[in-house]
Parts: C-alpha cells; sequence; structure tokens
C-alpha cells in the first residue's frame, strides 16, 4: 500500500504523472487536504499534527496498518509527523519539495488572513511562480492554467487552515525518530523549500537521502514527471519496503 499526500492548494492532479507507474507495484491511496478537492473545510485552524491524524483515521477506515507514503510539500511534512509519531504505521518515506520548518511563522498568518478576506485568486499568480520555474510556464501553458484553475478553487477557509498548520509547524526535533527509509527529494530551483530545506531534512533523519532535481521549482512532481517518478520507485522497492 501506497499512500500520497498532497501540496497546499493542490489536488491529486500533484501526482498524476506518478500513478499509474506507483500502481504497477503498489495499491496507491490519495487524500485531499480540508478544503482540498472534495474534501470538507476545516472548521478553524489546522496543524500538522490533526491532518496526520486525519490520514491513521483514513487508513484505519480502509484497514490499513501499514503502507508506504510519499508526500509533496505539506503532504511531506504531514508524513514527517505520521513517521516520527506512528513509526509502526509507515514503512517507507518519500519526501519531496518539502521542509521540516518553514518561517516567518508571522506569513503564513498573514496569507491565511488575506485568503479568508479575498479568496485564492488574487495570490494566484505568485503562488503559481513558485511552483514552476518560468522556462517550464512559457513551455507548458496548458498545465499552468490547469494549476491556477485548481488553486483558485481551493476552499479559502481550508487553504488558510493549512497555511495556519504550517505556521505552527516544528518537525525538526522529530527527525531523529523517523526509522523508515527515507528519499527526499529537492528541486534545485524550488523558492517555496529550497534545497537547502531538504538537506536539513535528509541530515536529521538516520539513513536517509537526498537526491537534488536539477531546473525544478515547487511541483517537481509535474515539472519533471519521469525523475521523480524514477527516484521514488528505486526507493519504495528497496528492500525494506517489503
Amino acid at each position: 500500500m501506497l499512500v500520497l499526500g498532497n501540496s497546499l492548494g493542490t489536488t491529486d492532479a500533484v501526482w498524476a504523472q506518478q500513478v499509474p507507474a506507483f500502481s504497477e507495484h503498489f495499491r496507491v491511496l490519495g487524500y485531499d487536504l480540508p478544503g482540498h478537492g472534495g474534501s470538507p473545510a476545516p472548521p478553524g485552524p489546522c496543524t500538522v499534527a490533526g491532518l496526520g491524524a486525519l490520514v491513521l483515521a483514513l487508513l484505519d477506515s480502509h484497514g490499513i496498518e501499514r503502507a508506504a507514503y510519499c508526500g509533496i510539500s505539506l503532504g511531506g511534512m504531514i508524513g514527517m509527523w505520521l513517521a516520527a509519531h506512528h513509526p509502526e504505521r509507515i514503512t517507507t518515506l518519500g519526501l519531496v519539495c518539502t521542509s521540516a520548518y518553514l518561517p516567518p511563522a508571522d506569513g503564513w498568518r498573514a496569507r491565511a488572513e488575506q485568503v479568508r478576506s479575498a479568496g485564492l485568486a488574487p495570490i494566484a499568480p505568485a503562488i503559481i511562480g513558485r511552483w514552476f520555474t518560468a522556462a517550464y510556464a512559457a513551455r507548458h501553458q496548458a498545465v499552468i492554467e490547469t494549476f491556477t484553475s485548481g488553486l483558485v478553487a481551493t476552499d479559502p477557509a481550508g487553504y488558510a487552515g493549512c497555511c495556519e498548520a504550517i505556521a505552527a509547524m516544528d518537525l525538526r526535533p522529530d527527525l531523529a525518530a523517523v526509522t523508515a527509509p527515507a528519499l527526499v527529494i529537492a528541486g534545485a530551483d524550488d523558492p517555496a523549500t529550497p534545497p537547502d530545506h531538504g538537506a536539513a531534512i535528509a541530515r536529521g533523519i538516520p539513513g536517509a537521502s537526498l537526491q537534488v532535481i536539477p531546473d525544478a521549482a515547487h511541483l517537481a512532481t509535474v515539472s519533471h514527471p519521469a525523475v521523480v517518478t524514477s527516484a521514488l520507485l528505486r526507493h519504495l522497492r528497496g528492500p525494506a519496503s517489503h
């Protein structure tokens, strides 16, 4: 079993290019963050621990005791929390374009307040600019339009609640408790979670490895699907995943 966690402001479209290859080797289970895709918005601020608890409840509802987990951005943050606090549930961990600590907290809280009052359309261009390099965007306008539409359609309350989860997050003390074999993938040109954030995770998790993808911004699963898919499959199918 393989669980896939999405990034803030996206749906399962962020993993769409990986799912066919993953499905050849695993049962694949995805989920939406609160207020994203088909998931209801939260009643208030979220925490990474609370989001992790929702994933555990999903696994329980499917009768899944143990699973591999791959997450991008906020999905990766949730994966780190799960692997540290419930190591018996996570067999293998893939972390893509993510961070264990992403200050400044005031910036995330200000973004949450802005989104609650004005929605996502005003900030969508700036967010898309972090998700994809300018060169990629120029060559793939249809992809940019699809992900912009998905971002703007996100429930503002859900997006804001997840921003507050990131504001309150500091997973650095948890990393040493992760026992699942971990692969960290970073985008060389990711302004949201730069490569040094991935390197810090890889240093903190015992035995973790790091791969940096050239010319990749934040949504590397979308812009560099073959590289990400190959790296994650090699990791997931290693001896420790069976």
